[in-house]
């Protein structure tokens, strides 16, 4: 479909990539990988045109489109939800306004034999059957289904997209493009504002409803369950593999293997050659032979190394000193937010939650944007002594706790005038002082990178040096939030392994399921104001959820099945009533029927209530999310609220089910 053929890309007379020859053929799933800085976002500007090439060419048929979603965009705030993602339709819109006004013209005109007439119903016809085709008739439903597959309520859709956070709007620009049905499908990193469930969702569309895609991401579970093929930038060169991610792993690993083996004889052979010119050179009954070598020199191509994957250098972070049994015990817990202005306490945030995390344990925090999570965290931090900007109840710090606390804001803390190298010298101890650079080159600060100050570092930068320094200081419980956020795969190995040896406990907010799988074994589920706790990993969580969403909508089917059963045996003639009903009389089987339809609206209203309850906390929770709006301690007393009503909410609705099948 799109050929790419002898592409090359310089900056500053330095080659970023040169020769590259691929194809992009229909329905390929292409995950496009390599180091960071090798050429990725590049590449994806250049096949949607945004970009020239130094040299070569891209060739894209006319017909086909292209869509492309990078990481960072500038994004419009001028209409509501559901008018932003209906962009995608633009197409439609126009294909409908010329039909419009096809039928006006033909319902205007007489001339019915004409051969202008007979045209204009034949192209009447066409656009039509064109228009058909493309959806025109049921878009609406395919948008609210996308909308809805990201993460966004129905109650989402008319508020204007100047109330969400830029991670949402960013799912909004993700609906646009999906919804075009584009023939290639351009992602950089579009998992980065989503949770679990929406990078389920997402991945379930790509793998069956799109047609080519070529993304760029650093979640190892999300490429393996997309893609089928893998594009590695290295050494300049497009290497490609038909396989996916980690069967690309092994080959690439075999590769470099080969490469090392051919690298060494090479080596030997260049060796040996300049040995025999070297001795001979001033020799003249060997003048031909020594020529003779110098050109078979000349000749040689250099054979180049893939660049070493950093991911099998182990770290071993020493445990400080050996911590109480139960570091946290939350027995009952509950957090409120203080006003600034006048010292009142709101209403609080959660209560009543239990848990209890052992020595040596590995727990994921999960759930959605404001469900909790980073509350529970400030909790925890508040009983060990840190100050914070409300009051918590109900949590204990375990004897001779060390807490190391990663938060998303952690890189701000940093000292901008040391070097990278000078950041980490100052917190290693011991033999690990003599592996700063080894570690250093896994998280990317490689050669000249580890003299820089941190104020010349991009945020990514900055954060993936706080995470090396929390890493090496001594203490015995860690706790990480979003630790994988700007990290790419080798330094996500390195970090998990080390998390996995380090023999204090640990608490890890993430929404990478390939990160928690195998670290983790136990997952605590932060959802509508509660906190459930799942012994096991994080798919066996994901399993679970699955079952518990399978049994519900089972139940809501059964309902629907017995409101269309209860409307039939209402509607059926009198003169046929069941064995049931033929031993009631009239006025007892008018009173049933009216109490059933009394118990059905009851019902339905109290699904309605919880919807709107559900969406009212969504739109508070989408302003908590905002730096703005996380100050604004107004949102978490309002959050409560709404979270106790919903609570009452789904009382009443299961108080209704009852009633209505007994």
């Amino acid at each position: 479909m799109i050929s790419i053929d002898n592409l090359s890309v310089e900056f500053s007379s330095r080659p970023l990539f040169a020769g590259v020859n691929y194809v992009i053929n229909d329905k390929d799933r292409i995950a496009l990988v390599g180091k960071n800085g090798a050429g990725k976002s590049t590449m994806l500007k250049i096949i949607a045109g945004l970009q020239q090439p130094s040299g070569g060419s891209v060739s894209v048929p006319r017909e086909a489109t292209i869509a492309y979603l990078p990481q960072v965009m500038v994004l419009s705030d001028s209409r509501t939800v559901r008018e932003e993602a209906e962009q995608a339709f633009a197409h439609i819109h126009e294909t409908e306004a010329r039909l419009n006004r096809m039928n006006e013209e033909l319902a205007q005109r007489t001339d019915y034999e004409s051969e202008g007439y007979m045209a204009l119903v034949e192209q009447f016809a066409h656009e039509n059957e064109r228009f058909q085709m493309m959806g025109g008739m049921n878009y609406q439903s395919e948008l609210e289904r996308t909308l809805q597959g990201l993460g966004f309520q129905r109650s989402d859709f008319d508020r204007p997209t100047s109330e969400f956070s830029g991670g949402w709007r960013m799912r909004i620009e993700l609906a646009k493009l999906l919804l075009q049905t584009p023939d290639v499908l351009l992602l950089d990193e579009p998992t980065n504002h989503l949770d679990i469930e929406s990078i389920r969702w997402l991945e379930q569309f790509l793998a069956t409803r799109a047609n080519a895609v070529v993304l760029v991401s650093h979640d190892r579970a999300f490429i393996n369950n997309v893609t089928n093929r893998t594009l590695e930038i290295s050494c300049g060169r497009i290497t490609d593999y038909k396989v996916k991610y980690d069967e690309y792993v092994v080959l690439r690993a075999e590769r470099r293997e080969q490469q090392l083996r051919a690298y060494e004889n090479q080596q030997k052979e260049i060796a040996d050659i300049k040995d025999f010119i070297e001795r001979f050179r001033y020799k003249a009954t060997k003048a031909v032979q020594v020529q003779s070598r110098i050109k078979q020199l000349e000749r040689i191509i250099p054979i180049e190394v893939d660049d070493v994957d950093n991911s099998a250098l182990h770290l071993k972070f020493t445990c400080s000193v050996r911590s109480g049994d139960y570091p946290v015990i939350c027995d009952s817990a509950k957090w409120q937010y203080r006003s600034e202005a006048t010292g009142k306490l709101y209403e609080p945030v959660f209560s009543g939650v239990d848990l209890t995390i052992r020595r040596g344990e590995k727990v994921a925090f999960v759930g959605r944007n404001g469900e909790g999570k980073s509350t529970m965290v400030k909790l925890i931090m508040s009983a060990y002594g840190t100050a914070a900007e409300g009051e918590g109840s109900g949590c204990k710090i375990g004897h001779n706790v060390q807490i190391g606390y990663f938060a998303q804001n952690q890189a701000q803390l940093l000292d901008g005038e040391l070097t990278v190298f000078d950041t980490i010298d100052r917190v290693a101890k011991g033999d690990i002082r003599l592996k700063i650079r080894d570690i250093l080159g896994a998280f990317m600060f490689g050669g000249e990178a580890s003299d820089k100050k941190v104020k010349f570092l991009s945020g990514g930068e900055r954060t993936r040096l706080a995470m090396i320094k929390l890493l090496l200081e001594p203490v015995n419980f860690l706790i990480l939030d979003e630790p994988t956020n700007h990290l790419d795969m080798r330094s996500k190995d390195v970090l998990k392994a080390a998390i996995r040896d380090f023999d204090g406990t640990v608490i890890v907010v993430s929404h990478d399921r390939e990160f928690l799988d195998g670290l983790v074994s136990k997952v605590y589920a932060f959802a509508q104001g509660k906190v459930r706790e799942h012994l096991g990993g994080i798919y066996d969580w994901l399993k679970q959820l699955d079952a518990e969403r399978d049994a519900v909508s089972g139940a809501q089917l059964s309902i629907r099945n017995a409101s269309a059963e209860n409307a039939k045996s209402t509607d059926m003639p009198e003169s046929a009533p069941s064995k049931k009903e033929s031993a009631l009389s009239y006025e007892e089987q008018k009173a049933k029927a009216r109490k059933q339809k009394k118990l059905e609206k009851a019902l339905q209203e109290a699904e309605q209530r919880v919807s709107e309850l559900e969406a009212a906390i969504q739109i508070v929770e989408a302003r908590m999310s905002t730096p703005e709006g996380s100050l604004d301690t107004t949102l978490y007393d309002k959050h409560a609220r709404l979270k106790k009503q919903l609570s009452e909410a789904e009382e009443e609705w299961e108080n209704a089910y009852m009633e209505y099948n007994s």
